[in-house]
Order: C-alpha cells, then structure tokens, then sequence
C-alpha cells in the first residue's frame, strides 16, 4: 500500500538503492540533517519526485516545551541561503488556508517575514536597512477562498516583478507518525500544492515560474491505516492534538529561517526578537 507523503526522504526510503539517488547525513547545531539528490529521470519516475536537491530536517517536535528554535534555526538558513541566488529580489508566498490549522503555516510563516521591497533609497539609508534585501510577502489564499489558484497568483506577480527566486512555504503530509510536527524539508524543485493529501493543484516550480523556486515545508498531517492489515482509512487525514501549538511555532521557526536566509547581516537575536 502507498500511503501518502510529500517527504522525499519517506519515499527514497522505500525505493531502496538506486543509482540515481544518493543520500548524505549529517548532524548540524542538534539537527539532523539528510541531503537527498535525484540525479536523473529513471529516479525521479520511481519515486514520484523531480530531480534535485532535498533537504530534510529533524528535530525535537515543535510542540515540544524543550524545544528551542534560535538554537537551531540558522541551520535552515544556511541551507536556504546556499540555493538562492546571490542578489536580487524575493517573493516568499505562503500557501493555505488560515482557517484550517493543519493547513496554516504557510499563511502564519509570511506573516512574520520581513517585507522590504517598498523600503529602498534615503528612507532606508536613514533608518540603517540600506542593506536590506528586497523581499515582497504573500499570502494567495486557496481557490475555495479567492477564485484563483495559488499558482495563477504567484504568477502573475513574478511576471511583474520579476523576481530572482520565489520561496513557497506550504503545509506537508508525512507517512510516518514520528516525522508530523518535527520535520522540515527544503528543495530546489518547486512544489506541488495539495498532493500529499490527494488534492493536487497546479505545480508551482521553475519551468512554470521562470525563475528559481524553493519550497519549505513541515509534516502536520498523516494518513489514518487501519488495525487490520494496515490498510488506509478511505481518505481520512489524521493531525496531532497540540496542531495549534505546533503550527504556532513551525511557522516561527520557518520564519526566523527565511528572515536569516535574506537578511544575514542581522544577529539571530534581533531576529527572534521579530516575533
């Protein structure tokens, strides 16, 4: 039985060993830190991904009260950091829906990323932000909301601003019980909105974009098997008790990763004291 996942780590695992997919592991500030790389089109048809790179990032779970995220954030950073282009501006969108919890870190994420791009010239030579780099937030919504796909939106504004990367921040699904709320995964493919839950949604990546595409994302919830045989729950998604906790601070730890990505001149301290 497939069961659904967005974690690549989840399905190179199944895969077994393949020779177009090679896997690192590594352990950074207390994180732990897996590089997957899909390496050609025979891999990414097995597993059900595109070729690149995909970081995955564990550590103690969100909702946990030992759970302190300056000491483990700028490991995010400097992953984000090392994908994205060196200059230029960057639109940072957050998709889903901020009604729903399991489905809300992307919305909450953005709210606590630094806009910048409007903060340019004397103005910010005055306030010392000169060095700012130009960022505009988004948060699309979801077709049942507004009418229109989160892509068609992403879209049209890179065709106007013409930014030189695009982060997309969304919601995740996970196979195993043990990765939902403690698992970060960062690629350089772009992402396809819904699919971990058998919703899909047009894919949001470089082709469709033109332009770089990274996407974050974090496990809230997991398809519910059943005790005989294991077999799946005909569509049922299951999402841990503490959802509001753990989305409250998934997204600030997202959020304080992306702020260090973009704006590394300032100390971690001022970026946690963002929010």
């Amino acid at each position: 039985m497939n069961y659904r996942t967005d974690l690549t780590i989840e399905l190179a695992e199944d895969s077994g060993e393949c020779d177009g997919i090679s896997s690192d592991v590594s352990v950074i500030n207390g994180v732990t830190v897996t590089r997957t790389v899909i390496h050609d089109g025979r891999a990414s048809e097995l597993i059900g991904k595109p070729q690149g790179k995909y970081y995955t990032l564990e550590m103690l779970p969100f909702s946990d009260a030992a759970f302190e995220p300056d000491e483990c954030f700028e490991t995010a950073a400097d992953i984000i950091r090392e994908l994205l282009p060196e200059q230029g501006c960057v639109l940072t969108a957050g998709l889903g829906n901020s009604s729903v919890t399991p489905d809300s870190i992307g919305p909450k994420s953005v709210g606590r990323i630094l806009a910048t791009r409007h903060i340019s010239g004397e103005l910010a030579e005055k306030c010392g932000l000169s060095p700012l780099r130009k960022t505009v937030v988004i948060a699309p919504g979801v077709l049942g909301q507004t009418g229109i796909e989160a892509a068609e939106h992403i879209k049209w504004l890179c065709d106007g601003l013409r930014p030189s990367a695009v982060i997309v921040i969304d919601a995740m699904a996970a196979r195993s019980l043990s990765r939902l709320g403690r698992t970060l995964q960062i690629c350089d493919t772009g992402i396809s909105p819904g699919s971990g839950v058998g919703n899909d949604r047009p894919c949001i990546d470089g082709s469709f974009l033109g332009t770089k595409v990274i996407s974050m994302g974090v496990p809230t919830v997991a398809e519910l098997h059943s005790e005989d045989g294991g077999s799946a729950v005909s569509g049922m998604m299951i999402t841990p008790r503490e959802i509001d906790l753990l989305t409250d601070r998934a997204s600030r730890f997202i959020a304080a990763a992306v702020n260090g990505a973009l704006q590394p001149h300032l100390h971690p301290t001022e970026i946690m004291k963002l929010f």
